[in-house]
């Protein structure tokens, strides 16, 4: 685990080990979320890439039949 500073303008520089891991690139979307006492940073993948991630699921989800 590494640490940051913040800087004056509240600017933080990721470490290379996480960036590496993380595969994040310049122009990397992340969303910030405060949780309890910590601040999280997650990757904003773009909708195209779950393109496919659902191939071969069940979709015959028996209906009711005043629903059809």
């Amino acid at each position: 685990m590494s640490a940051v500073t913040v800087s004056t303008k509240f600017q933080v520089v990721i470490p290379l080990a996480v960036r590496e891991a993380m595969a994040l690139v310049p122009g990397t979307k992340l969303q910030v979320i405060h949780y309890e006492d910590r601040i999280e940073m997650i990757p904003v993948r773009p909708s195209k890439s779950l393109r496919g991630s659902l191939r071969g699921i069940d979709t015959s989800v028996p209906r009711e039949r005043d629903r059809v």
